[in-house]
């Protein structure tokens, strides 16, 4: 089961891209015990060691980033209104009377809004027209209090729902971190393991890039959290069995990258984390959707190339105020990726048969 206390922290935790310092703090606290050798790089990448057994004479690196999507103060208005830009994707239609955190003070903001009765255009308003409203009335005063360059975040809070559902901001991919730290506090493994925690994925997979030039991996394992294809267009039929779905559903354990925008995963360690699935009964499913990218994106062009696999916790509503994800899917990603630790050679790596 989910560390519930973890997730609710890491999941509240501010770390819009570039300003992780947050997450990056709840993470050393949690892992200092289980690893050695921690080290904060130039660009704010939290990375650790593990020791394996021995057994194995295999260099793993496990990523996830700890970086969110969210905003930046941009300018002030006379009236005190702050001006901001996305930072990562945001669709500008969830934007009006959105509620926000600006800072490391939290302060509450909310996004402008015209009331529907006063207003007549029905068409969506482009970020640039928007503002904030921090409750201030002068530009000093909005100066003072989120100077330009400061971070903006959802205002959200971290919801168990039911027994099975669980809802917060940030699952992409403070989910993946969750996972990191849990195999990091558990093990023996065969392998060694170097963990990173990027910085600025979001943006452009901007931390991997570096970590893995400097950890300098055999093989990766990417922990991510994504697109969840499971609910239907507003004009569809949800009973409708022959609905489109070309990506993942929740309930049906990790995606596993074929391809998408910035990787292709080498068929060979598909295939043998497909048979590790069949094989000890662990949930999965593929993720053959062509958008999107990831952090294997920059790892597996590092150095002389890394062969990489990625794992995807299915989410719903990421890049927005409030996902989804459901425990089981979160534990069989776990699980997952313990069987894979445990069961990776060198020859598998090398893409030699795995009987």
């Amino acid at each position: 089961m989910p560390d519930i206390d973890l997730l609710k922290q890491l999941s509240e935790a501010i770390g819009v891209s570039g300003d992780e310092a947050a997450v990056r703090k709840i993470i050393i606290n949690e892992i200092k015990d289980h690893v050695t050798d921690m080290h904060i790089d130039a660009v704010g990448n939290l990375t650790a060691f593990k020791k394996g057994t021995g057994e194995r004479n295999l260099r793993v690196m496990i990523a996830a980033h700890m970086d969110e999507v969210g905003f930046m103060v941009m300018g002030h208005d006379s009236n005190g209104l702050i001006k901001f830009a996305n930072v990562g994707g945001v669709d500008e239609r969830i934007l009006p009377a959105l509620r926000l955190k600006v800072g490391p003070d939290q302060i509450p903001g909310v996004i402008l809004w015209t009331p529907i009765h006063h207003s007549k255009d029905q068409n969506v308003v482009k970020q640039s027209n928007l503002r904030i409203d921090i409750g201030v009335t002068s530009k000093s005063a909005a100066e003072n209090k989120a100077k330009l360059g400061t971070r903006i975040a959802f205002d959200s809070e971290f919801k168990e729902i039911g027994q099975d559902v669980l809802r917060g901001k940030s699952f992409d991919d403070r989910a993946g971190c969750a996972i990191l730290i849990e195999l990091l506090r558990g093990g023996p493994y065969p392998v060694d393991i170097v963990a990173a925690f990027t910085v600025q994925e979001e943006i452009g997979l901007r931390g991997a890039r570096v970590a893995a030039q400097r950890l300098n991996p055999d093989v990766a394992i990417v922990l991510e959290g994504t697109t969840a294809h499971d609910v239907p267009l507003a004009d569809a039929d949800p009973d409708e069995p022959n609905t489109p779905n070309p990506a993942c559903k929740q309930g049906f354990g990790p995606a596993l990258t074929v391809m998408d925008r910035s990787i292709i995963v080498p068929p060979h360690l598909l295939n043998f984390v497909r048979q590790l699935g069949d094989e000890q009964g662990i949930a999965y499913q593929l993720k053959t959707a062509l958008g999107g990218g990831n952090d294997g994106g920059s790892i597996h062009l590092s150095n002389a190339g890394v062969p990489a696999i990625v794992m995807s916790i299915p989410c719903r509503y990421i890049h927005a105020p409030r996902a989804q994800m459901r425990r089981e899917d979160y534990d069989s990603t776990l699980q997952l990726a313990q069987a894979t630790l445990a069961a990776i050679t060198p020859q598998i790596v090398q893409g030699e048969p795995v009987r």
